[in-house]
């Protein structure tokens, strides 16, 4: 609504908070919700659940965050998430009497008839008039294919029944000879009233200058931003449009933690922007994600002859300290090298003294079920951990903050010690049934309009598509793993080549392109015979460790090293010991 020239709008807020406040350690940690949902508690805290609603002593296992004194909020900053219960939302105001054009695509894995507007079951912009003649639906074949336009005779704005039977809907398409697993169909279409998208970033600005600067109920004394994938491009987007600074001027978080957002940022603050809307190597094309700048330095980029750089908003004198963390799948899937080389890909850049760089050698996007399976995949699924790692650096950054302790230094793969490559110079080892990629998921500059980059304002859909921004990804040993990047014990001592891609299955229709978020697990042979009679060229188990005692020494000896680095906690050294003998014994059985 607005009043008086002053927009009003509301967002969902949870709060966890010492009950005594001498317990706590004065510190906010605000996780910027994930499609509205709660994630830092199962990640941080050992064994939790998944609750939407964490209330119980299960809920939090073994409580790192309640021990450590943090009061706990998650804020809704996102208008179209899903309708479900327990998820936090965003309700907005509406720029009245707008319109313009919105983008949808999705690639389907079986046949269907009806592609939902909203991206993945999340809220959509209804078309404003099923019969105006700018509505379009194309289909193409690759990325970068010819979009062929199917008659507007042969499809409609309608679903199907619970019965069968269709009936109009403004936020679904219906295609009555169905939409063939593994082509790309897009839909673009006048929509009108656009949400006011950008409030999420206004909002969490001023809750946390409020609980710092003006609580009364609840007051911090220093506060720390986290986000996840989507979130975690949230607070790098938050960082670029300077919202890390008040109305009157202050310092909102004091720490921010962008996790496996990779290079980009997203649809948050442009009109009839989808928040829900990222990018891969084949889903959800050319939205407003993998976009220049990149690097926390500025950059000149010599085709826009524009310069910037993510941090350019910040206050150098007083700027926040900066996390970004990454797994391999992100180089492959979301363009991360491009947070720390020049945008030609050709030099490693100078990293702020603010800011730490890690990229989790050879890691999925999330950590997978245990044993590794195939879900929607050519291979098994990588199994690997990274939470372990990420309880280490949380405590790390609580203490840069307050105490001004620096934490270990930045550890990634870096183009000046041959541990950042192109794709198609990846040395993947000799592996039976496995064909490593030779592409990876590349970055476009890509052109929405003349006001996108000004004013917000997408007047090109589809957009544009120019030249590349060169990406890199992680380079492999002989062993198939990578070796820059910060190594977990079950890479730095490993069972199994742990790669960060994987490929679609076949069953979808597009079984040569690589899968989003997933990497693959691909167990060594037990001895030299069966290497050699399967023509594996990795090393054998019994020729790297002869036995399961000296496997788990030597695992052992990693853990404690990266202990003394300060990458991992003491007190978590009898589970990993524990899950590297479960990974021993899942390939030497």
């Amino acid at each position: 609504a607005a009043t008086d020239g002053e927009v009003t709008f509301a967002a969902d807020l949870y709060v966890l908070r010492p009950s005594e406040p001498g317990r706590g350690n004065g510190t906010l940690l605000l996780e910027v919700p994930n499609r509205g949902g709660k994630a830092q508690v199962w990640f941080f805290d050992r064994g939790a659940g998944r609750s939407l609603d964490p209330r119980t002593v299960e809920d939090f296992g073994d409580a790192l965050l309640l021990r450590r004194g943090f009061t706990l909020a998650w804020l809704g900053w996102q208008w179209d998430v899903p309708e479900r219960e327990g998820v936090l939302r965003l309700y907005p105001a509406r720029a009245r009497g707008l319109e313009g054009l919105v983008r949808a695509d999705h690639v389907f894995d079986r046949r269907e008839r009806v592609l939902a507007l909203g991206d993945r079951n999340h809220a959509a912009y209804p078309v404003a008039d099923p019969a105006d003649r700018r509505n379009r639906l194309t289909v193409r074949d690759t990325r970068l294919g010819q979009r062929i336009e199917i008659p507007r005779s042969e499809w409609r704005f309608a679903r199907l029944e619970k019965g069968g039977g269709v009936i109009p809907d403004p936020r679904s398409i219906y295609l009555e000879a169905g939409f063939e697993p593994g082509r790309i169909y897009e839909a673009v279409y006048v929509a009108e009233d656009p949400a006011v998208v950008g409030l999420g970033l206004a909002a969490t600005r001023d809750l946390v200058s409020y609980l710092k600067y003006a609580g009364e109920e609840i007051r911090v004394d220093r506060a720390l931003g986290f986000g996840i994938s989507q979130s975690g491009r949230f607070l790098r987007h938050l960082i670029y449009q300077g919202f890390n600074r008040d109305e009157e001027g202050r310092r909102v978080f004091d720490g921010i933690w962008s996790h496996v957002a990779g290079g980009g940022r997203g649809s948050f603050n442009h009109r009839f922007g989808q928040a829900s809307r990222d990018a891969h190597s084949f889903s959800a094309f050319f939205f407003p994600t993998d976009i220049f700048p990149f690097s926390g330095a500025d950059q000149l980029d010599p085709v826009s002859g524009i310069e910037d750089g993510l941090f350019g908003r910040l206050d150098v004198e007083d700027p926040p300290k900066v996390f970004f963390t990454n797994s391999g799948y992100e180089y492959w899937g979301r363009a991360a090298s491009l947070i720390h080389t020049d945008i030609a890909g050709r030099r490693d850049l100078f990293l702020e003294p603010y800011t730490r760089i890690w990229g989790f050698a050879g890691m999925q996007h999330y950590t997978d079920t245990f044993p590794p399976r195939a879900s929607g995949t050519r291979y098994e699924a990588n199994p690997s951990i990274v939470q372990w790692g990420m309880r280490a650096l949380l405590v790390a950054l609580e203490e840069w903050v307050t105490t001004g302790q620096e934490p270990p230094p930045s550890r990634f793969a870096r183009i000046e010690n041959g541990e950042l490559v192109g794709p198609d110079d990846l040395a993947f080892p000799s592996v039976p049934e496995v064909t490593a990629p030779g592409s990876a998921h590349v970055a476009y500059r890509v052109d929405y309009g003349p006001r996108f980059r000004d004013q917000g304002i997408v007047d090109r859909q589809p957009p544009t598509i120019g030249a590349v921004f060169p990406t890199l990804v992680p380079q492999v040993g002989a062993d198939g793993n990578e070796i820059g990047g910060l190594r977990m014990p079950e890479i730095a001592v490993p069972v199994a080549s742990y790669t960060p891609w994987n490929y679609r299955s076949e069953e979808t229709g597009s079984g040569g392109e690589l899968a989003g978020f997933r990497g693959s697990f691909f167990p060594f042979q037990r001895t030299d015979d069966e290497r050699r009679t399967t023509g594996d060229s990795r090393p054998s188990l019994e020729a790297l460790y002869g036995s399961r005692a000296e496997y788990i020494v030597q695992y052992t000896d990693a853990a404690l090293e990266l202990i003394e680095e300060g990458f991992l906690l003491t007190e978590d050294l009898p589970e990993i010991i524990e899950y590297g003998k479960r990974l021993w014994d899942l390939v030497a059985r």
